[in-house]
Order: structure tokens, then C-alpha cells, then sequence
């Protein structure tokens, strides 16, 4: 998305509502300032969960953006394009093995708490 905001958080949503007509899906946020919106629309098969504000322990993908920033902090990129080509290699082991970002990502209770809804 090229913005941050409450505009593109909608337009996120009504494409997942498109994708997975189906299945009702829940989306788990955290309280950044463009997901506090009260304006945004909703497809009727999402329902948005919010997770309480400085609770980082509490949302999954904080444990990847940890594993993430390992390969990537303290470096100095000479452009754009080696930036890029940083990010990819670092993202391709979870493209190949999805496993591994969940091992990550799903803490037991959440884990239970998802498949028994």
C-alpha cells in the first residue's frame, strides 16, 4: 500500500472480504494511530480485533519483525536496489518455508484461540 492510513487500511480489507467470500475472517491489529479510525468500512465477513494498546508480547508478528530485524539492522545499503535484494533473500526462507514463520508467529494459545472460532 503507499500510505499508512485508514484509507488503505479499508481498501486492505474489502479486498481480504473479495478474496475469502466464504469464510469469516478476523483481523488482529494492533493500536497504531491510522487503525484507530473509527471511519472505516468494513466488508461484513471481517471483524477487526485490536489488541490493547503497548501489548507488543501479545501480537505475533512482533517475534518475526525480531527474527526479521536480525538480518537486516546495523547495515548500510548503498542503494536502493541492494536494500531490495536484501529484503528478498531475508523474506525468501519464509516464501519456502512457511514452517518456520509459523513457529514464530503462533504461540500455543493463539494458535487454539484461532482454530476454535
Amino acid at each position: 500500500m503507499p500510505r499508512v492510513d485508514g484509507g488503505c487500511l479499508e481498501a486492505f480489507l474489502v479486498e481480504l472480504g473479495k478474496a475469502y467470500p466464504d469464510n469469516h475472517l478476523v483481523v488482529v491489529m494492533d493500536n497504531a494511530p491510522s487503525r484507530r479510525s473509527g471511519g472505516i468500512v468494513q466488508p461484513t465477513n471481517t471483524a477487526l480485533l485490536k489488541l490493547p494498546r503497548y501489548s507488543p508480547e501479545l501480537n505475533p508478528v512482533e517475534r518475526w519483525f525480531l527474527e526479521f530485524r536480525r538480518n537486516l539492522s546495523n547495515k548500510l545499503f548503498e542503494s536502493v536496489e541492494l536494500l531490495q535484494q536484501a529484503l528478498t533473500k531475508a523474506l525468501e526462507v519464509y516464501w519456502r518455508q512457511p514452517n518456520l514463520l509459523k513457529r514464530l508467529t503462533g504461540y500455543s494459545w493463539w494458535v487454539e484461540a484461532v482454530e476454535g472460532l
